[in-house]
């Protein structure tokens, strides 16, 4: 089969707020068309402010495209990359228009997004579909890399901070794993729990953690819709009620820590620690570990070279092209970041 040949690499990722006048036009963005009321948009505005009005995503996706240029650059791979969001500029249409404009044709696109649902892999296929929509005539081609929760590369890049969290604290730690709740309906559609289930299992193993458990944050919706459970939280003082005296959260459903991560994780779980006497450390994400520069390498080649697709664990790896149907939405409404 024939290789595609691409010339340009997309960063796409979901966007944030660069300062306290982006924080309510950035949050209508993401929840336009949802019915997500005023008062929760002023409530997750609230977070934003905790941490100077602004979220350091796009600061981070800026600091991965600089790494991440200059590692291709170094090992003769060098590609024009672009950086793209669902919900802050630069929006991905304006980013597609400027790679249009640069004679782009073809464009490999990896999303920040390591596991397989409606928000993280199935919506970035529509938004790449509506952005060339919007583009039109002479849109670049754009084929999305797939999900890689299981890579090893990735797995290495979490140990490898959880380690540190585990030193901190001490071995008998257990490790809390985190990721964002869905609603259990959207869940029942796709292989997220599955996936985040053998990912902690991996980054466990390799980091030699003792004991851990897999929880949720960031739930949002009314509280008679049914979300993935349990909530950090509640892990936390389940934890304590079982003795345990020491905890590492590690959240791996994130690749960057943004502002949920710092605020559910940093300010809330903490606060629950802190009341419950609990030795806590929280590792940092993959962001732009060494290890998680190599694997978006290794994605690329695996995609323009035909290189060997590189999985651990025991779920089938995932497809380079979804099938139809895939990750559906499966209820109205996405939760508000």
């Amino acid at each position: 089969m024939t290789t595609p040949v691409y010339d340009a690499l997309l960063l796409l990722s979901f966007g944030g707020p660069e300062g306290p006048d982006d924080v309510m036009p950035f949050l209508e963005n993401v929840t336009r068309g949802r019915g997500v009321p005023r008062e929760r948009l002023l409530e997750v505005a609230e977070h934003y402010a905790h941490f100077g009005g602004k979220s350091p995503l796009g600061e981070q996706v800026r600091d991965l495209e600089r790494r991440l240029s200059a590692a291709l650059a170094e090992r003769g791979r060098g590609l024009p990359i672009y950086i793209g969001h669902r919900n802050w500029h630069p929006f991905l249409a304006d980013t597609l228009g400027r790679m249009k404009a640069d004679g782009v044709t073809r464009a490999l696109t990896f999303a920040t997004s390591a596991f397989s649902s409606y928000s993280g892999c199935r919506q970035y296929l529509e938004d790449l579909d509506r952005a060339r929509e919007a583009v039109g005539e002479g849109a670049p081609i754009l084929d999305k890399i797939r999900v890689f929760y299981d890579h090893p590369r990735y797995v290495e890049a979490v140990a490898a901070h959880l380690s540190r969290g585990i030193e901190e604290v001490g071995a008998d730690a257990h490790v809390v794993f985190t990721a964002h709740s869905i609603p259990v309906a959207m869940a029942s559609g796709c292989d997220y729990a599955a996936q985040l289930a053998e990912a902690s299992r991996l980054v466990a193993e390799k980091a030699g953690a003792r004991s851990h458990s897999l929880a949720y944050q960031s739930r949002s919706g009314p509280p008679s819709v049914p979300w993935l459970e349990p909530d950090v939280c509640d892990e936390l003082r389940a934890l304590h009620a079982r003795g345990v005296e020491a905890v590492v959260i590690a959240p791996i459903g994130f690749v960057s820590d943004h502002v949920e991560v710092l605020y559910d994780l940093d300010v809330e779980a903490r606060a629950v620690a802190d009341e419950l006497g609990l030795r806590l450390a929280r590792a940092v994400t993959a962001s732009t570990h060494p290890s998680f520069i190599d694997m978006i390498d290794e994605l690329v080649r695996e995609r323009s070279e035909g290189a060997p697709r590189r999985s651990i664990g025991a779920l089938p790896v995932k497809p380079d092209t979804c099938a139809p149907g895939c990750c559906a939405r499966g209820v109205a409404g996405r939760p508000a970041r």
